[in-house]
């Protein structure tokens, strides 16, 4: 065990058993490398889809003018374009990521967008929040804590910072539901998507670590159980494109 009792000493990198302090050293590897061209690979590998359901996840959040809301593992600031004009020039969105070469692309793409005036820039691990207790009034994460080395720790930081009432979307990639299509998406995930890797941004491996990752994430009712473990409450879950990504949803009251 390592010094946090509760936390094994090992975890998992897509398919391979790694040190836990290990995980999130090579998981910044992978998007330091493919920050160029993080976006074209995203429009590529679900033919756009990825918008659709990050607008799903953010209208599922509710996010209401005035309030403050913390978009975890921000990226290249996808849902903090769909986030800012909702909460107004009152409200405030902190755009965080724990990798420099991401947060600096997506604040340098929201400048860019014109919405720099209402958001904040933050380097943030997930697992250890820089925020005071009940500091926001959402919080919203897209595709990235199948990332997170310790979820549930995660997941406890996140219920800590949110104000009673508020509540946390997650949306993430899942469990295809649809089991006659499962040998399909098998085949695009460890097939095509590392050959499109390699085209694109000249990197198969960090798109067969994203493939083997998604598999190795918890299933829709685990993580659910997850959240209500962590003190968020009535957790639900809504799949999107028969469960290939879901929009959990938990609250503190």
């Amino acid at each position: 065990m390592n010094s946090r009792d509760d936390v094994p000493a090992t975890t998992h990198f897509g398919y391979q058993e790694v040190p836990a302090t290990e995980k999130a050293r090579r998981v910044g590897e992978v998007f330091r490398s493919v920050a160029d061209k993080y976006d074209v690979m995203n429009d590529l590998m679900s033919a756009g889809l990825h918008r659709l359901w990050k607008r799903q996840a953010v209208a599922y959040a509710n996010i209401r003018p005035g309030q403050r809301v913390l978009d975890l593992a921000s990226g290249t600031g996808d849902l903090v374009r769909l986030i800012a004009p909702r909460v107004g020039p009152q409200g405030r969105v902190v755009m965080t990521d724990i990798n420099e070469a991401m947060l600096t692309r997506g604040r340098d793409r929201m400048i860019d967008s014109g919405l720099g005036a209402n958001l904040e820039f933050a380097l943030v691990n997930a697992e250890a929040l820089p925020f005071p207790d009940g500091e926001f009034d959402r919080i919203t994460m897209a595709f990235g804590l199948r990332n997170v080395t310790d979820k549930a720790r995660a997941l406890r930081e996140m219920h800590r910072v949110l104000k009673p009432g508020g509540c946390v979307t997650i949306l993430e990639f899942s469990q295809l539901y649809v089991k006659p299509l499962r040998p399909l998406y098998d085949l695009y995930s460890f097939q095509f998507l590392p050959r499109i890797g390699q085209l694109v941004a000249n990197d198969a491996e960090s798109y067969r670590y994203l493939a083997e990752s998604i598999r190795m994430h918890p299933k829709q009712d685990e993580l659910r159980d997850m959240m209500m473990a962590a003190g968020l409450e009535d957790a639900v879950f809504f799949n999107l494109s028969a469960g290939i990504c879901a929009v959990h949803r938990g609250y503190r009251y």
